[in-house]
């Protein structure tokens, strides 16, 4: 008897089959942008504001037309480098996932024009923008949905300011587990003194469900994502915030995927100090280090980098720390596997056993896997092995440095660093 599992199942793989093949059929039109994080636009003249940094990705160029800053999205197959050693096919704009951020101010006439280079239709909604009804974006409500090889304008005075996003509105469940998404920064017109900061960064988190060996995420999914990014890069493939002692550091943090997100930060306190809707009240904060980012929203979390150091900045859950996590594997721990290990050896020589006393030994050995898949925990430090994937990068804080390039490891003061203690002392 043929189960609703079964049927689901196939027709998961079915989707995810005709979404794999269109990507193969756009492969002369796809786009791949460097996976290094580009320097920000600067303000332009008269505008006071500390420009944003998207970690591993890039600002989106605008021009000016009678006093309308005017940028342009290209919706289109692309591929996305997730870590040297895995490559991706996904969908985004202008050749990347998450998208260009757009940045502009408070007050500003901005015209959007979107073209779609997909094999279907899509639209794109201003997510927590206030605006006219006919510019939301979202297909058979509002406008017309894209057709392939059209171009659409969206044009509207940005009459707020805040972390906000951008994302189809049509086929999004489809189109978001691809990977389109993206940043639109709005700066205060007239900000504050207590809200200038030295250094701005913005952090897409995203979830996919990429079996190993394959190239392209399954859509279907619903719960057992695998694959867990930063701007869909996944450590050691995430560049370092780097920032100078005492710089006063926010960080905008977007979620579109399907869980929440506690994210961590290590060595310092920070305060939340905005939403998706606006700016938080000076009386309403309190100092934390982990802050949960609920689906659909944005957070902007502030702190002064006080303390010096090489500090982790990562999902507080555990599983979302790990690459090609395996969710139906037999618990092993505490099972003796010496005798089975015996026999299995015999007919594959290579097998090395694990899981008994525990998964760190994973993150020291480097065993093949298959084509495009990366080790479940990886990355090496000054001591070795991190042991860590997915949702992790670091903050590195320094005094004396005079630019933000990354300056290495961090050279601890003597009596600093924890040591193994002699038990005979």
């Amino acid at each position: 008897m043929t189960t609703r599992r079964q049927i689901l199942k196939a027709g998961a793989s079915l989707l995810a089959g005709t979404v794999a093949t269109g990507a193969v059929t756009n492969a002369a039109t796809a786009q791949s942008r460097p996976t290094a994080t580009q320097p920000p636009i600067p303000a332009p003249s008269g505008q006071q504001y500390t420009p944003v940094v998207t970690l591993n990705g890039s600002s989106l160029p605008w021009k000016m037309d009678n006093g309308v800053k005017v940028f342009h999205l290209i919706a289109e197959p692309c591929t996305r480098e997730f870590a040297p050693g895995m490559t991706v096919n996904c969908w985004g704009y202008n050749g990347a996932t998450p998208g260009p951020t757009i940045e502009a101010v408070e007050g500003d006439r901005v015209r959007i024009l979107v073209t779609n280079r997909l094999p279907e239709h899509t639209s794109i909604h201003w997510h927590g923008i206030l605006l006219p009804n006919g510019m939301d974006g979202v297909s058979g409500l509002t406008q017309k949905p894209i057709p392939p090889g059209d171009t659409f304008k969206y044009e509207f005075t940005l009459n707020q300011h805040g972390t906000l996003m951008y994302h189809p509105h049509y086929d999004e469940m489809l189109q978001m587990a691809m990977g389109m998404m993206g940043f639109l920064i709005i700066h205060p017109k007239n900000p504050p003194a207590e809200s200038i900061v030295q250094r701005d960064f913005a952090i897409m988190l995203m979830e996919w469900a990429i079996d190993p060996g394959t190239f392209t995420p399954n859509p279907m999914i619903m719960t057992d994502f695998n694959t867990f990014t930063f701007n869909s890069r996944i450590f050691p493939g995430i560049d370092p915030l780097v920032v100078k002692l005492g710089d006063r550091v926010r960080i905008r943090i977007g979620n579109l995927s399907m869980n929440s997100h506690p994210i961590h930060l290590h060595g310092h306190a920070f305060e939340a100090t905005a939403t998706d809707s606006g700016p938080i009240p000076p009386s309403a904060r309190f100092p934390e280090n982990t802050i949960s980012i609920p689906v659909g929203t944005t957070r902007d979390i502030e702190f002064v980098a006080d303390n010096p150091g090489d500090w982790a900045l990562h999902c507080h859950k555990s599983h979302h720390t790990m690459n090609s996590m395996a969710h139906d594997v037999p618990n092993l721990i505490g099972a003796s596997q010496a005798a089975a290990a015996e026999k299995i050896a015999r007919l594959v020589p290579t097998y090395m056993q694990m899981g008994s006393n525990g998964m760190g030994e994973m993150a020291e050995m480097h065993m093949p896997g298959p084509k495009n898949t990366p080790p479940m925990m990886t990355g090496t430090g000054p001591f070795g092995a991190v042991g860590m994937g997915g949702m992790f990068t670091i903050l590195k804080v320094r005094a004396g440095i005079t630019s933000y390039n990354d300056p290495g490891w961090y050279a601890h003061p003597e009596g600093t660093l924890a040591l193994p203690v002699n038990p005979d002392h």
